[in-house]
């Protein structure tokens, strides 16, 4: 197996947060897709991935529904993604996602958290190369043998595709998302959810109280409205 599969076993039930903080991510991933792209899912592909994903999470279909219809009010103010980087304590890099109305508040706030736990916040590109950006889909795996997919999809840049309990799953760069969504469509594959991810090209390996100061500062970041996720290059167990 590859890294993506090695990355998604190992942070699979440390990360998600609460029920009502993924729904709190997903209503604003709603309101940007609807400003992006327009309410209707048939012509908003990003819409409809993000939908999708709601699903996936037990999203009550009329949370959905009324997250669209705020999107489109004029009085809803837009939500920008703003990428941080910085380091924790030990040298472990950090990239946080958020998605913000109010950037100044942001900025301040991530800044503290960085300070608070003895961590720094760098520059833009500090440490996102130390991450490969990628994107991921998970669909139904009825019907479906994960070798033969890979191979099929190879064209449409997938690089990785391996099952677990929750599907079979495919990696590619970032930059693929739309031509595999589409040819999955295509294909008349079910798609369950779909996502981005940053994976570390070189985790680090700390001890356990050098792991609870990194773990100190993740829990601070991750508690915050507007991160939306949290990637870094501690290496993390899987218990």
């Amino acid at each position: 197996m590859g890294r993506a599969f090695e990355f998604r076993k190992a942070r699979k039930m440390k990360r998600w947060a609460a029920m009502s903080k993924a729904f709190t991510r997903i209503g604003k991933d709603i309101v940007m897709a609807v400003k992006e792209g327009g309410p209707d899912p048939d012509s908003n592909s990003r819409l409809r991935a993000v939908i999708q994903n709601a699903k996936a999470v037990n999203m009550p279909k009329d949370n959905i529904e009324r997250a669209i219809k705020r999107a489109t009010d004029k009085n809803q103010g837009d939500y920008k993604e703003v990428l941080f980087e910085g380091y924790a304590p030990h040298g472990i890099a950090i990239l946080v996602e958020t998605a913000t109305d109010n950037n100044t508040r942001t900025v301040a706030n991530i800044r503290s958290y960085f300070n608070k736990c003895d961590g720094s916040l760098g520059t833009s590109g500090s440490v996102s190369f130390m991450f490969d950006h990628t994107c991921n889909f998970r669909i139904n795996p009825e019907g479906q043998d994960p070798e033969e997919l890979e191979l099929e999809m190879i064209d449409f840049g997938v690089e990785e595709v391996f099952a677990d309990e929750d599907g079979i799953m495919l990696y590619a760069p970032f930059e693929n998302f739309g031509a595999i969504q589409s040819e999955l469509e295509t294909r008349g594959l079910e798609i369950l959810s779909s996502g981005f991810e940053r994976i570390p090209q070189v985790t680090k390996k700390l001890s356990a109280e050098e792991a609870a100061d990194v773990e100190k500062l993740l829990e601070k970041i991750e508690e915050d409205d507007d991160v939306q996720n949290v990637y870094h290059t501690m290496e993390e167990s899987e218990d």
